[in-house]
Order: structure tokens, then C-alpha cells, then sequence
């Protein structure tokens, strides 16, 4: 758990404010009104329903608190130590304890008095008893202002702490005061660290982030540290002595050559012996800050042993630095990251879940038979390879010589086809199309296409060679029987015809599957007409005339049953049916005479079927109260006109929905009362 998650804490209330929240609450989500005439086990539920309530809000805003705070055992060393370093352990345990215990009471005292409540006799009794149990709680809540208090200075100063992972890779700054730490994070971090020309500017913790090798670092300026006995340093001194005790880091320890800082070369190399016990096992960096101002090389001798001794130690190394002129910085960087991905990967070997890996890894060796040794076969053309040399004319031409002599970035194209293994180089650049004659050649590339097409036209051959595309006698059966007069080659002359217009219909029969097979537009043809054109294609209408005369005698006294018959249509009978194909019946006019008005429904079968109209209604509604046509025509023309203005203008007529008061009264209108405001 990181720091960053102690944030998310709600603010803590004043005793004070803890009671108006929760007595309001009470009043505003319970019952209000209480008679004496109702009846006693109304009254009761009506009470202990008050002090229930009031104790679970109670409940409820002190067990948030308790759960929002973190639990000091919960978390981890550093975060432990850091929060008893600024808060006092016993006291923020001690806190949480005395809300966990009223807690605890205000559950007692509703429990007792929801038991004397149920024996309450009277509604004054049970008024009192409610009284006292919310007077009660009320007490125990006033007595809880010091350690709320305490709670809400605690949750303000931690939502301003800095988020810190204690598990991640970091860098810990550490020293005197004003050696330059502060100098340091801000030139290698976005951190804004106050930097001033006196000690102990910086009086807490500050974490800056910086990217090395594609990770991210986390860097930590802690306060300047000053040397003497543990128990004497003040709080902001032991932030930094938690931050390295607890955090594992690269330590950067940063001294002062120059004495600018106000502490001298003894005293510094005296701190760094007081704290070394802090930095074991993790890599350690002797910084020299202000080198623009005094070398290593510049000290005198004592100061310079000193310093020296340090460096001869074990694990640390020395790195001279200027903040100033920004000399040394990033090597510095650079060396800290390297050492601690080096130290966090020795751990890793070091610590038992390298065991449990290293069992599964094998390294496969080739069996030893003799004695030869078999070294790696590297071919000749590998070793006889010239090495690319950027200065040699001669040298091998690359894609990136390409692209400078095209133009450079931005203007160089490369060519995806440069790459292509073809039968034929020159077929590189051939431009294929992607559609052709309407179709996608994707679809048809087969590098078998010729021989495949050769054998689908020997095939077509055979089959032609053997008849099977030769016309059926079958098919002509139909023309012999309507005309057994007719020659054979005038028959066969419309066989052909008939085959021509099958062969040119089929394209068209999709798309009109689904329209009427005979236009509305298409008039009614007579029989005389019809017997005209097959006359002149030469043959014999006579037969097809008889019928059709028969037919329409038949309809003929179907038309002349009695009026109180035609009620309905009047389908046509299996003689009208065989009248003609696939329901497309047409009466004709024989001799002149009428056709009756038909009109076109479909049967149960959904094909088309002739049929008579209904008889016509006997008065017009559009004409009553009128005295004929014209005056009702007049009528609709002045109707008409007199709403022209009002449709000019766009008006809302007597049909459109209109709202005549948009607020009424009994709506909004009188005082609010208690209650639920979301109607009235």
C-alpha cells in the first residue's frame, strides 16, 4: 500500500457537527406526527423506531471513519514508521480506539432503551424515554471532540504526504543540510523543490520521477540530517532516518568540499560513519556536490584522508558533481540506476525463488562421443563478408543510402516490391488491376486456368457432338395440339421463335418475380383483335374463337342472376378457369359487345383472380346536405380559402393540442412542509 492510498480518506466532523448531522438526519427520515389517541403499539414503534435510527447513523458514520483510517499493523515498515514518526503510534491508535468504543456504548444504550420502550404505557413515557436514550448518545458523542479533532489534523496532513512506493526502484538523497540535495532532484526530476541559501529548507519528504532504460526511478530528497544520537533528533530528522532504514535504495550520500554549507569536511565524513549501519546491503554513491567551487583534488591533506577513507570502503563509490554547472550530473544518474538494477538482480538470484526456477532450466550439450571438439560452423561467405565501412565508395548499398539520394525522410517512398521473388525481375513494376470487367481478379488468379479451360471446351464438344443440346420433341407437343392444321416448318419456325424469347426472358425473370405479370396500363384486348394477329402470322383461329365465344355466353347469364345474388364477388367457375394460363384470365369483347368492369384480387393461393365488382353504394356521403355536385365542390373551395391566412402564418388550428395554464395553482402554490419536497 502506498502513501498515496492513505488519501482517500472523507473528512472527519466536530463532535458538534457529528450531532447535527445525525439528530437532522433522524428528524428528516422518520416519522413527525404522534398522536395520544393512536393506538400504544403504534406509539411505541413510532419511538423506538427514532432511537433505532439514530443509532444506526451513529453506527454508520463512526464505523466510515474507522474503516477509512489505515490500521498501522496493515501496512508496510516504512509507512508504519513514517506515520509514528509524525503522529505518535499510541496516540493515533488511542484515538481510534476511544470512537471504536463509542461505538460500542451508544449500541448499549439504544439496546436498553428499545427494551424499557416496549413497555412504554403512555405516549408522555415513551416521549421521555426516547428523550433520554438520544440525551444519552448525544453525551457519549460530546465527549469524543479531542480525539476527532486529532483525526481530521491527521487526515489533512496525510492527504498532503507525498506518494511514495516503497517497492519500486529508487534513489535516496540524504546528508547535512543546504549540500545540495535539494539542488540535485530538481535537475534531474520535474520535482519544484524549495531551494534557499540556509539549512533545513526542505522539512519533509519530496519524491520527483525520472525515466532511465525505459523505467521509472524514484527519487527522494529527505531533510538534512545533523550528527547526533538518535534520540535527539527531531521529527524532521527522523523522516529521513526512516526513509533508510526501511526503504530498499540507492543511497546517495552528498558532502559539501567547499564548507559552504556551514558544517565541515570532519563533521560530514563523521555523519557518514554515524549512518553507515543504515546503508547495508544496498549500493552506496559518495557524492562530491560543488566541485565548481572546491575539488577533491583541492583539500588539504587531513580533509582529503578523511574522504578518502570513505571512498576506500567497501561497495561505495565517488562521483564529483556540480549542481551549478550541471558537471557530472547525468553521469551520476546514470551510475546510481546502474548500480541498483545490478543489486536488485543479485538479490533476486540470491533469495529462494531462484531455486524454484532454476530447477526447470536445462541447457542442452551435444552427447560426447570422442573427443573432437565441435565449435560453432560460421559459413565462408560470412567470414570473407567485407565490413560495412559508412567512408568506402565501394562499400554495400543500403536502403538508407537509397533514401538520402531520393530526397531524405519525408520525401523518400519506399518500394514494397523491391523484395518480390519473381520467375522474371522485370515483372516488379507491372501494375495489376485490382477490378476488371466488373469483377475482383483475386477471385479468378488459378495457375491453372488454361489447362482447366482447355478441358471444359472438350467437354462442351463431346456434348455437342452428342445432342444434348439439340431441341425435344416434347417441347412442341403444346403447338401441335392448338394447331394440327399447320406445316411443320411453320411450326417449327415458332418452336425457335418461342426458344429465342425463353433464352432472352430468363435474364429478366429475377427481377420481375415479384411485379404484376400483366400492367395495370395494359388495356383489355378483343377476340377480334387477337384472331387479326394470328391471321396474319398464318394461322388458323377458329378454334380458340368458339371457345371464347362459349365463355362469354356463359358469363352472360351469370351477369343476369337477380340483384340480391350479386352481393359480394363472383368468382369465376372451372369453365371461366380453363379459360386461360396460370390465372391470368382476360375477358374479350365478341361482336362488339362490352367487357363487364372486372377487377384483379388474389385467391387463398395468392394468384390473381378475376372478379366482379360490388354492386355501387346507393347515396354519396360526400354529398349529403348538399344539393348536387356542384354545390359541393363550392362548399370544399370555400372552406379551403378561409383557411389559407391561418395556414400562411402557421398557426395552431382547433385540432393541434394546446395547454391552457401552464403552472396551475393547486400546484404551485402554499408553504413547503416537512417532509419529502419532491411533490407537494
Amino acid at each position: 500500500m502506498t502513501s498515496s492510498g492513505l488519501k482517500a480518506i472523507a473528512p472527519v466532523p466536530t463532535a458538534a457537527d457529528f450531532l447535527d448531522i445525525v439528530l437532522s438526519k433522524t428528524q428528516r427520515k422518520t416519522p413527525t406526527v404522534i398522536h395520544k389517541n393512536f393506538k400504544i403499539s403504534r406509539i411505541r414503534n413510532f419511538y423506538m423506531r427514532k432511537v433505532k435510527f439514530t443509532q444506526d447513523s451513529f453506527d454508520e458514520k463512526l464505523g466510515a471513519i474507522l474503516t477509512e483510517f489505515p490500521m498501522l499493523d496493515d501496512l508496510h515498515p516504512f509507512l508504519s514508521s513514517l506515520m509514528n514518526v509524525l503522529y505518535d503510534k499510541n496516540h493515533y491508535k488511542l484515538a481510534l480506539g476511544q470512537l471504536r468504543t463509542a461505538r460500542h456504548l451508544i449500541d448499549h444504550v439504544a439496546k436498553d432503551y428499545v427494551r424499557l420502550l416496549k413497555f412504554g404505557d403512555s405516549l408522555y413515557r415513551c416521549k421521555q424515554l426516547k428523550k433520554a436514550a438520544l440525551g444519552r448518545m448525544a453525551t457519549i458523542m460530546r465527549r469524543q471532540k479531542d480525539p476527532l479533532a486529532y483525526l481530521e489534523q491527521v487526515r489533512q496532513h496525510i492527504s498532503r504526504l507525498p506518494a511514495i512506493d516503497p517497492n519500486t526502484r529508487t534513489l535516496l538523497i540524504c546528508g547535512y543540510p543546504n549540500v545540495g540535495k535539494s539542488s540535485f532532484i530538481n535537475k534531474v526530476t520535474r520535482a519544484d523543490v524549495d531551494v534557499q541559501p540556509y539549512a533545513f529548507t526542505t522539512k519533509s519528504l519530496f519524491v520527483g520521477h525520472l525515466d532511465y532504460k525505459y523505467l521509472r526511478w524514484q527519487v527522494i530528497d529527505t531533510p538534512g540530517i545533523l550528527d547526533h544520537p538518535l534520540e535527539d533528533m527531531n521529527t524532521i530528522e527522523m523522516q529521513s532516518i526512516t526513509a533508510l532504514a526501511h526503504l530498499k535504495s540507492c543511497v546517495l550520500y552528498f558532502m559539501d568540499l567547499s564548507e559552504q554549507c556551514g558544517y565541515t569536511v570532519e563533521a560530514q565524513c563523521k555523519l557518514f560513519h554515524s549512518i553507515k549501519p543504515l546503508f547495508n546491503g544496498k549500493p552506496t554513491l559518495l557524492v562530491i556536490n560543488k566541485i565548481d567551487v572546491t575539488r577533491l583534488e583541492d583539500l588539504n591533506a587531513d580533509s582529503r584522508a578523511l574522504v578518502q577513507e570513505i571512498i576506500d570502503s567497501e561497495d561505495v563509490q565517488c562521483v564529483q558533481v556540480s549542481c551549478y554547472s550541471e558537471e557530472g550530473v547525468m553521469d551520476l544518474k546514470n551510475k546510481a540506476c546502474d548500480a541498483l538494477l545490478t543489486a536488485r538482480v543479485e538479490n533476486k538470484i540470491k533469495g529462494s525463488k531462484i531455486n524454484t526456477i532454476i530447477n526447470r532450466i536445462h541447457v542442452a550439450q551435444p552427447k560426447a562421443r570422442d573427443d573432437v571438439v565441435r565449435t560453432p560452423f560460421i559459413p565462408d561467405a560470412i567470414k570473407e563478408r567485407k565490413k560495412y565501412d559508412k567512408n568506402d565508395p565501394d562499400r554495400r548499398k543500403l536502403l538508407k543510402d537509397v533514401e538520402v539520394e531520393e530526397g531524405g525522410a519525408g520525401v523518400f517512398n519506399i518500394n514494397l516490391k523491391r523484395d518480390y521473388l519473381l520467375a522474371n525481375p522485370d515483372w516488379k513494376t507491372d501494375v495489376i488491376p485490382e477490378i476488371m470487367d466488373g469483377k475482383n481478379i483475386a477471385d479468378f488468379i488459378d495457375p491453372d486456368i488454361a489447362e482447366k479451360l482447355e478441358a471444359l471446351e472438350r467437354e462442351e464438344e463431346k456434348l455437342e457432338a452428342e445432342g444434348f443440346y439439340a431441341s425435344d420433341d416434347d417441347d412442341m407437343v403444346w403447338i401441335f395440339y392448338l394447331f394440327p392444321d399447320s406445316d411443320d416448318e411453320l411450326l417449327a419456325a415458332k418452336a425457335q421463335e418461342d426458344l429465342a424469347h425463353k433464352i432472352h426472358s430468363q435474364s429478366i425473370k429475377k427481377s420481375k418475380k415479384n411485379q404484376a405479370r400483366l400492367p395495370r396500363t395494359a388495356g383489355l384486348r378483343t377476340l377480334s383483335e387477337m384472331a387479326d394477329a394470328l391471321t396474319k402470322a398464318g394461322l388458323d383461329p377458329s378454334r380458340i374463337t368458339e371457345r371464347a365465344q362459349m365463355l362469354a355466353k356463359a358469363a352472360g347469364v351469370k351477369r343476369k342472376r337477380p340483384r340480391d345474388a350479386e352481393d359480394g364477388d363472383v368468382e369465376m367457375d372451372d369453365a371461366e378457369g380453363d379459360a386461360g394460363d396460370d390465372g391470368e384470365e382476360a375477358w374479350m369483347d365478341v361482336d362488339g359487345e362490352e367487357a363487364p368492369q372486372l377487377k384483379r384480387t388474389k385467391g387463398n393461393s395468392g394468384t390473381a383472380v378475376a372478379s366482379v365488382n360490388k354492386r355501387a353504394p346507393r347515396t354519396n356521403r360526400q354529398l349529403m346536405g348538399m344539393r348536387d355536385e356542384g354545390q359541393a365542390s363550392k362548399a370544399i373551395k370555400l372552406r379551403d380559402f378561409a383557411q389559407r391566412p391561418r395556414n400562411y402564418q402557421a398557426k395552431a388550428g382547433e385540432a393541434d393540442r394546446a395547454i391552457k395554464t401552464k403552472m396551475p395553482k393547486h400546484l404551485f402554490a402554499g408553504k413547503r412542509k416537512n417532509g419529502k419536497t419532491d411533490r407537494r
